[in-house]
């Protein structure tokens, strides 16, 4: 089996080298790292197309690149790497992406980018900053991906998987639970300073406190020790609203009184 491994958090960030590590101690499994050269977290799906990506090869063998996570699966798949890989894997990112979380997640996006090129995907994250039982947490991960080899879910057909892990020993970790996604409250307030200068400058908030953290989710699931594996999709589309507006579009296209009175 074949891996392409990236990530948001750069890649001499100690989430993607324990993962890299992990992942090679799969028998007959190949990893080639494609990462970010800096942290470009919460750039989600962004993709590079005004200046110039530049590749360039670390001692270890990581290669890495001036662009977002989006752009480093993107050329991997499109080019870098010459072949197709089985499985794309991205992470482990320093810190939780649940619920509104994955929306503006340079871990997901990267993982999204092998799916939408019909690669199957999964994206690792902690739940907690600051690399704590990162080890544990690459080998669950490790483990994860070995029996999901094992069991043959590993194909032609694409997938994509959200999961996030809790900072525990790995003795301590409880088993994986399905779930959904939760909600996060809005975030926290723009921070407002002065720089040197005298200018106005601002810095965007922390994430806010769990909203829906109900049994069923993600959050809900992590805080008892669980790991959390939510299957993500690309669709956007509002399928219960589709019958609404469609509906409601005859209306919209009916010229109003004022204006039929104004012709």
């Amino acid at each position: 089996m074949k891996i392409l491994l990236s990530n948001d958090d750069g890649y001499q960030a100690p989430g993607i080298v324990a993962l890299h590590a992990a992942l090679r101690e799969i028998p007959g499994v190949d990893v080639d790292v494609v990462a970010p050269e800096h942290n470009n977290s919460a750039k989600s799906n962004a993709l590079t197309l005004h200046s110039p990506l530049y590749v360039h090869q670390a001692a270890n063998g990581f290669r890495y690149v001036n662009g977002t996570p989006a752009d480093c699966v993107h050329i991997a798949l499109t080019g870098l790497l010459g072949y197709r890989p089985d499985l794309v894997v991205s992470g482990i990112n320093n810190g939780a992406n649940m619920g509104d979380d994955t929306i503006y997640s340079g871990t997901v996006g990267a993982a999204m980018e092998g799916y939408l090129f019909g690669v199957p995907a999964i994206a690792f994250s902690q739940v907690d900053k600051g690399w704590g039982e990162i080890e544990a947490a690459a080998r669950k991960a490790r483990e994860m991906v070995e029996q999901m080899h094992a069991q043959h879910l590993v194909g032609e057909v694409p997938w994509l998987l959200n999961v996030n892990i809790p900072n525990l020993p790995f003795d301590q970790l409880r088993p994986v639970q399905v779930c959904r996604l939760g909600r996060r409250h809005a975030a926290e307030r723009v921070i407002e300073q002065e720089s040197p200068r005298g200018e106005r400058m601002y810095w965007i908030g922390g994430a806010g406190p769990a909203k829906d953290d109900s049994e069923g989710t993600d959050f809900h699931a992590t805080a008892l020790g669980h790991v959390a594996l939510t299957p993500l999709k690309v669709d956007l589309t509002d399928h219960e609203g589709l019958a609404y507006w469609s509906d409601t579009a005859g209306r919209l296209a009916q010229p109003s009184a004022e204006a039929a009175g104004a012709v």
